[in-house]
């Protein structure tokens, strides 16, 4: 059965996005960006809510032409070919073959996504799809990039949701700017 990880950048102040949904803050250096591709190449498929989403499909389809940083051209083709999942409760279906749940059942939904998936489930950013799964008790790891930068508001990560435990399994340090903060339940 496949692994779900919770993949998150956010500020020291714990925001996800800035109070005017500014995500310009976030630098991915070459030890960052190495770390998030191989953590990407071992996905089983990639779940995102609806508004990551949103924001994913409009961009990775044709990243070669508005960037030429060397993450983005490196994870375009990973992006491309890796099955995609739609955390929402308001989309029937979504473009580039991704598959949406959470419109009945989400637990058991993702119980059968699970039993189906070769690889990590890795949940990229976002907080409502994380948020959800997390409530479930259905996220196994929680793999936090903190920047060093203070937003001062925005979107939290996982507001709202009641406590849970967890045990510390890795801290790194990239670029000598982010750290990893890298937990399992308990």
């Amino acid at each position: 059965m496949s692994k779900v990880i919770y993949w998150v950048h956010q500020s020291v102040d714990g925001f996800i996005e800035g109070p005017n949904g500014e995500f310009d803050w976030p630098a991915m250096g070459d030890e960052l960006s190495a770390y998030s591709i191989g953590l990407t190449e071992r996905a089983g498929a990639f779940v995102y809510g609806r508004r990551v989403w949103e924001m994913m499909s409009s961009y990775w389809p044709q990243v070669e032409s508005i960037s030429d940083h060397p993450h983005d051209l490196a994870f375009a083709p990973i992006w491309r070919r890796t099955p995609k999942v739609v955390v929402s409760r308001t989309l029937a279906e979504a473009d580039h073959g991704a598959r949406v749940v959470g419109g009945g059942d989400l637990a058991a939904e993702w119980a059968a996504l699970r039993a189906e998936t070769d690889g990590d489930l890795l949940v990229t950013g976002g907080t409502g799809a994380a948020t959800a799964l997390a409530a479930l008790g259905l996220v196994d790891e929680y793999q936090v990039v903190v920047h060093p930068v203070l937003l001062g508001g925005g979107r939290q990560v996982l507001p709202e949701l009641a406590r849970k435990d967890l045990r510390l399994v890795e801290t790194r340090a990239f670029d000598g700017r982010a750290v990893l903060l890298r937990y399992r339940q308990a």
